[in-house]
């Protein structure tokens, strides 16, 4: 197995919501297409007519309620994640149904139509499958370019070549992890620290420096969050709820139900701004993008950690997301809602413990209890929208992260008899026995429930 080589900022990647897998890597695949088909021969693009994105599996199925469409015109047109901020993505195909695109010096016009809706079940190797076409006037395929959205934002496509570094801390999973810091006598977040500056060439400031771009966003969209009311976009017509609960906790003695209600509307706060198509980082996906500014949140300004304190422990949330993604996945297309909400909890718990100086052992149980109790979370979107179970799912993996760091903590940590290293195979392995509909599909489970009301 190659060892984990994933940077910070392709791991928490800003851009807007509401689903990292549905528009982030589909507008970084579009990207990918416009710079490929810039570099094609000019006798090629003078025959262009038109360009056609077909959508397979998950992208299909819930890809409209994603955002998908909006997402992959924004990349057709330029925009990279980071930079499309609300006022630009969300009236896309709102205003009107057709854009120009420029490739060169040739203008191609593409429509709301040029996007299709291809099978739901597919042969392709990943779930989250999109293929885009340069066509001519008799609908010929000039060049072809298929894309596969892995979670998080990540993209593959056949015959991608990946630069194999070497690393001064190479490791695949805890187990390896742990050895390196018992024979080095690093932290955790040193390790992630000095592996990010060998794999981007950046310094220790540098570093820091998009951590901190990092904490700022997921900050934003928590207060954002706490002072937007109304109906979230979609069909559901589903109100804000982070507000009320906010007001109602501010109101509150001291007592433990306060605690957890912060906690709460902290968590709904970001959920609700991704679900608006707003700006948040992927963390590790758009549709966990609640939890770990939720736990950030209080953790700063009620247990009032300072802010390096905070910027390591997302080092080590990252290290535990590495080795989640590396071993079984982050996208709820593959291994269902643990993939997203779990992998979140189990950073955020991670975190918790970190920051609160406990060893490496307290945080590796922190992190494997809470990915341990999501596990067979399904992935069942009410509508294609990432609002019913997503949005309340945040809070309750900021929740358990919480609870997952107490029982950690609390005892002897060499007792754990599950390590983090099992509860990942257990995951991947759970991921594939899901059937299809309970995986992004909204085929099966709450989603046509409620359908059916």
């Amino acid at each position: 197995m190659k060892y984990i080589q994933i940077s910070l900022e392709e791991f928490f990647k800003i851009g807007p919501g509401p689903s990292s897998s549905h528009t982030i890597g589909p507008m970084r695949a579009a990207l990918h297409f416009l710079e490929q088909i810039n570099n094609l021969e000019s006798t090629l693009l003078d025959k262009t007519k038109r360009i056609e994105v077909i959508l397979y599996g998950s992208l299909s199925a819930t890809g409209k309620g994603h955002g998908t469409l909006k997402a992959i015109l924004a990349g057709l047109l330029n925009y990279t994640p980071d930079k499309c901020t609300p006022e630009v993505f969300n009236p896309l195909f709102e205003e009107k149904k057709e854009y120009e695109l420029f490739i060169k010096d040739k203008k191609i016009n593409f429509k709301l139509e040029d996007i299709k809706f291809g099978p739901i079940e597919h042969q392709f190797p990943h779930p989250n499958t999109l293929v885009f076409n340069l066509l001519d006037a008799e609908q010929k395929v000039l060049f072809s370019q298929t894309y596969y959205s892995i979670g998080g934002g990540f993209i593959l496509w056949p015959g991608k070549k990946v630069e194999e570094k070497t690393l001064p801390y190479s490791f695949t999973s805890m187990a390896e992890l742990k050895k390196i810091i018992q024979e080095t006598s690093h932290s955790f977040a040193e390790i992630i620290l000095e592996n990010e500056m060998s794999l981007t060439g950046k310094t220790r400031e540098k570093v820091f420096f998009y951590l901190r771009k990092v904490l700022n966003v997921m900050e934003m969209a928590v207060k954002r969050g706490l002072k937007t009311k109304g109906e979230l976009p979609g069909s559901i017509k589903l109100k804000r709820k982070a507000p009320k609960i906010y007001e109602r906790a501010s109101f509150l003695a001291e007592t433990p139900d306060r605690f957890l209600m912060f906690l709460n509307a902290y968590s709904l706060a970001a959920a609700e701004e991704n679900a608006a198509g707003h700006l948040v980082v992927t963390a590790p996906t758009s549709g966990s993008a609640g939890v770990i500014p939720g736990v950030l949140y209080i953790l700063r300004h009620h247990f009032h950690f300072d802010i390096q304190s905070l910027l390591e422990g997302l080092l080590v949330a990252a290290g535990i997301g590495y080795l989640i993604k590396q071993n079984a996945s982050i996208s709820g297309a593959e291994v269902g809602c643990m993939g997203e909400i779990g992998s979140a909890s189990a950073m955020a718990a991670a975190m918790i413990a970190h920051v609160n100086g406990y060893s490496i052992q307290v945080i590796e149980n922190a992190a494997e209890i809470a990915l341990e109790h999501h596990l067979g979370m399904t992935c069942d979107p009410v509508g294609g929208l990432v609002q019913i179970p997503c949005i309340e799912r945040n809070a309750m993996g900021a929740v358990k992260a919480f609870n997952a760091y107490i029982l950690a903590s609390s005892g002897d940590p060499k007792s754990q008899k599950v390590s983090l290293d099992q509860i990942i195979k257990v995951m991947a392995e759970t991921g594939r026995d899901l059937p299809l509909k309970y995986r992004e599909t909204a085929l099966g489970g709450l989603a046509t429930t409620l359908a059916q009301c």
